[in-house]
């Protein structure tokens, strides 16, 4: 139906959506009817990302004092329009307690804020960092914000809001209908949506008329993505429009977002797993011939991304992701919706002269699961107090809990009432069946408990190894 967009823009505007709002999801919906949503990025039409200059080679090759010249020029922003729904949460992810410091209990927006703090008080610079929250983690995190005694910040938002877009009903094309929770009929435009937020919000031009040339963006939930006068200088001195930190892939990793270049033109492009061809899939996860990762951290200067979106009006035209769900997320017979997204760093793409870096995984601690947390929360990190999550070489055992009984973060917490098991000598780790575990448990080589079909209990200071939990008497 030719019209059937103005069903979506009458329920934005009801919703009191902006123009800019309408716009782009209207540029999303067109890509999506067209069926041109999954356009495939071909491995014959580009060449790997190669010879990537790394953070320790860029560290030898610049003046460190002169460096914080080039970060007093830069600004820092957060994405933290997550809620941590795929571990349970109703509440921001960056609300959910990491690990203790000094006795406190330190969330992700603690250990954010202590970081942009101390980098404040130690290198004597202004460092704002305004966070982008949606409408459902604003208000808790702004009232950690605002409580925290040593944070202080005028003249430059502390946050802007992200959008929200209209599900679409599968069958039917037009705006889904969930008359028991009205809010389930809306969805996040995926974190691409960040840089309609900025324009729309002004951020740019208040950054310029305080003499910010750069911004720094990174995900709330990724604790390495410190703010980095290194990185700040290396970008200045490339004079690039825009750069992108990547990470060297493992086995791992072979499934996630990576760079690659375009033959045709030359520019870097960031290619998701769903814009691989079924024939290129091989190739694509093949580690030794694409060694590089997205961390979705990137650095890019103000006037060029000003320049860019003015010239766009605000929506970039960025490849359209098709996310096929149900309109509950709880509830799979409820009514099949398509979400449609964008990626922040597919803008790669728009820059001519673009470039990467590759940074160590100790700026890439990211936080997608309860798996990832049993980590965090582990004896590998050790919490600094310059707010730095540190630990010996960043290589960590592989870990698979029962998603029975762990995936969610409330019953994460029952099963490890003390604290997660010590890591130090794991080399990974494989829960299955429900198990809780008392104080000062440690792992070891490939530690694994099986299914025993009912509750189990790992006593206090017990180790657990591949054939479980050893008994008293070994040696």
């Amino acid at each position: 139906m030719p019209d059937q967009f103005d069903q979506f823009a009458a329920k934005m505007r009801e919703h009191d959506m902006s123009e800019t709002a309408i716009s782009q999801f209207h540029r999303l919906y067109d890509v999506w009817k067209a069926d041109e949503g999954s356009t495939w990025i071909r491995e014959s039409d580009v060449e790997p990302l190669t010879d990537v200059p790394s953070f320790h080679d860029v560290y030898e090759t610049i003046d460190h004092d002169e460096a914080v010249n080039a970060f007093a020029k830069t600004a820092f922003l957060k994405l933290n329009g997550g809620l941590g729904t795929s571990m349970g949460l109703d509440c921001a992810k960056s609300l959910l307690p990491v690990r203790r410091h000094k006795a406190r209990q330190m969330r992700f927006i603690d250990i954010i804020l202590g970081q942009v703090i101390t980098t404040r008080q130690r290198l004597g610079v202004e460092l704002p960092m305004t966070l982008m929250n949606s409408f459902r983690t604003s208000k808790d995190t702004m009232k950690v914000i605002h409580a925290n005694r040593k944070f202080h910040q005028t003249g430059i938002p502390t946050e802007i809001i992200q959008h929200v877009e209209p599900k679409i009903d599968l069958a039917t094309g037009a705006p889904v209908s969930f008359p028991s929770n009205p809010d389930l009929e809306w969805c996040p435009p995926g974190h691409g949506d960040l840089f309609s937020t900025i324009w729309e919000s002004g951020l740019l031009d208040t950054l310029q008329e305080h003499g910010f040339k750069y911004l720094f963006i990174s995900n709330s939930d990724n604790l390495g993505a410190r703010p980095s006068r290194t990185l700040a200088q290396h970008f200045e001195n490339t004079g690039a429009p825009f750069m992108v930190e990547v990470a060297t892939r493992t086995y791992a990793d072979r499934k996630g977002g990576h760079i690659v270049r375009d033959k045709a033109t030359g520019r870097l492009l960031l290619r998701e797993m769903s814009q691989v061809h079924d024939d290129d899939k091989a190739d694509a996860q093949n580690i030794d011939k694409h060694p590089y990762f997205n961390t979705n951290s990137i650095w890019v200067r103000i006037d060029a991304l000003r320049e860019k979106l003015a010239e766009y009006n605000g929506v970039l035209p960025l490849p359209v992701i098709r996310n096929m769900k149900t309109v509950d997320p709880t509830d799979s017979s409820s009514t099949p919706v398509v979400q449609l997204e964008t990626a922040m760093g597919a803008a790669i793409s728009l820059f001519e002269g673009a470039i990467c870096v590759q940074v160590d995984r100790m700026r890439f601690l990211p936080v997608k699961t309860t798996d990832d947390l049993f980590i965090m929360r582990s004896d590998r990190f050790h919490l600094t107090d310059s707010y730095e999550m540190e630990d010996g070489n960043y290589i960590f055992p592989s870990v698979k809990l029962d998603p029975r009984y762990y995936k969610n973060i409330h019953d994460f917490d029952e099963r490890f009432p003390y604290s997660v098991p010590s890591l130090a000598a794991a080399n990974s780790v494989t829960i299955e069946g429900d198990w809780t575990f008392g104080r000062d448990v440690a792992m070891f080589a490939d530690a694994k408990l099986s299914d025993e079909g009912t509750p189990c209990y790992v006593p206090n200071g017990e180790y657990v190894g591949p054939q479980g939990v050893e008994p008293d008497n070994w040696i």
